[in-house]
């Protein structure tokens, strides 16, 4: 009677620790991390622990910047921000298998930003590390001219020791900026390019011709019938203007050609990586000529293959 006791006690602790084990799964949570890899509709993200998660993207998945820096059409482009090196929030519901369904993911377009200018060439950190480099110099000059004054100055000399653990933090802080978006647009060498296309603007247009309508057609048609598939868009504009009008000109461009892509393409808006919008930044040809300043009026689209799954 005892032995009957026994193992009906331990059948009931068996079957509640089942219940509580697959519980997980439909229970709303929230991940932070840096997307490591990206394959289609699946991100993987890592955290700061050095575990990973798996985070599966829907129709319905909405992507945000909460600063609302990116000035992107955000009715068309839900998940645009996606790419490896990305860091962001994500809320969803578990599926008791570690996998996250995202229902908001949220960016910011700081780092957006930032690596956009890095990927075009640029490295406006490095040149804030080497301002604060020059900084530091230059108070320690102050610091061993004040330690030859009076008394009375030590406190300046505190005041310049101060400043200098200030830039030191920044230079710390830039450091690790620098690094991290390397690192982002390093692991898009893990991308075989599948297609790409080059289209081609008027001075001062964001107006997609009918050739090269055609030409996104066909882009489109060939990216769907691929596995795993994202779709990487960069405008640039020629030198004429100010920097402030050739980025806002650079991004019309990218979002009409992602407009298109989207509602003739019949390409989900969750396959497209964020928009470049490089400016005059990264010219194809010399602005000195005509023929030139029309080559760089341009947004170029690349189809892109996890090389894992191309198997290369």
């Amino acid at each position: 009677m005892q032995r009957t006791t026994i193992v009906t006690s331990l059948i009931a602790l068996f079957l509640l620790a089942s219940s509580a084990a697959f519980g997980a799964s439909g229970d709303k949570t929230k991940v932070k991390g840096i997307i490591t890899s990206r394959t289609g509709e699946t991100l993987i993200l890592g955290s700061a622990e050095g575990g990973s998660v798996t985070v599966v993207l829907t129709d319905s998945t909405v992507t945000k910047d909460d600063k609302g820096l990116l000035g992107l059409d955000k009715q068309h482009l839900s998940s645009v921000v996606l790419i490896p090196g990305l860091k962001i929030e994500v809320e969803g519901t578990s599926d008791g298998q570690g996998r996250v369904t995202a229902n908001t993911i949220t960016t910011d377009g700081d780092d957006l930003e930032t690596a956009e200018m890095i990927q075009a060439g640029l490295h406006p950190t490095a040149e804030q590390v080497q301002a604060n480099m020059h900084n530091i110099g230059a108070n320690q000059q102050n610091i061993a001219s004040n330690k030859a004054q009076l008394v009375s100055q030590k406190q300046d000399i505190g005041a310049n020791q101060q400043n200098i653990a200030t830039n030191q933090q920044k230079i710390s802080a830039n450091m690790k900026d620098i690094e991290e978006n390397t690192n982002r647009f390093t692991a898009l060498s893990e991308y075989d390019t599948k297609g790409e296309a080059a289209v081609n603007f008027t001075a001062g247009s964001s107006t997609v011709s009918a050739k090269d309508k055609d030409e996104l057609s066909k882009l489109a048609q060939s990216a769907t019938g691929l596995t795993g598939y994202i779709i990487e868009v960069v405008g640039y504009t020629d030198s004429s203007g100010s920097a402030a009008m050739n980025t806002k000109l650079s991004e019309n461009r990218a979002q009409a050609v992602i407009n298109y892509l989207v509602q003739q393409g019949n390409v989900p808006v969750r396959h497209i990586v964020a928009p470049g919008a490089m400016g005059e930044y990264g010219s194809a040809a010399s602005n000195e000529t005509k023929a030139g300043r029309a080559e760089n009026r341009r947004v170029v689209v690349k189809v892109l293959v996890n090389k894992g799954i191309a198997g290369t």
